[in-house]
């Protein structure tokens, strides 16, 4: 009889939930004209296992880091797409972080009348 061998894999997730950040976003006119406020849902792939090992913060990926890089970021842009915003987080997360894989949302509350959001969610990367 064959002994079939599992392959375990082992993915945790940190995340940032409803990270809310104020920025020139839209495609109208008076859009360019005011700051809204973006919401940003962000999950990333990383092994947590040696930082719960050592219990030490260089061992593991910095969520406050990865939020002030990405709220620094957000302020300054004037994008007119929420798509354009989600992709230049995206990149930034996985480049700068060392991120192989990402889920992002980002939505614009009250973009739309009679929604509580509206918005994009993507994924990149590789869940390895």
């Amino acid at each position: 009889m064959a002994v079939s061998a599992e392959v375990a894999l082992i993915m945790d997730i940190i995340f940032l939930s409803d990270l809310r950040v104020e920025t020139v976003i839209g495609i109208y006119d008076w859009e360019r004209r005011v700051r809204q406020v973006v919401s940003i849902d962000l999950e990333m792939a990383t092994d947590i296992a040696k930082a719960a090992s050592s219990d030490h913060i260089d061992d593991t990926l910095n969520y406050k880091a990865v939020a002030k890089r990405i709220i620094a970021f957000v302020e300054e842009s004037q994008f007119q797409l929420v798509e354009t915003l989600a992709e230049r987080i995206a990149q930034i997360v996985r480049e700068e972080f060392s991120v192989p894989w990402v889920r992002l949302r980002i939505s614009k509350p009250g973009a739309v009348r009679g929604s509580k959001n509206v918005g994009v969610l993507i994924e990149r990367g590789a869940r390895t």
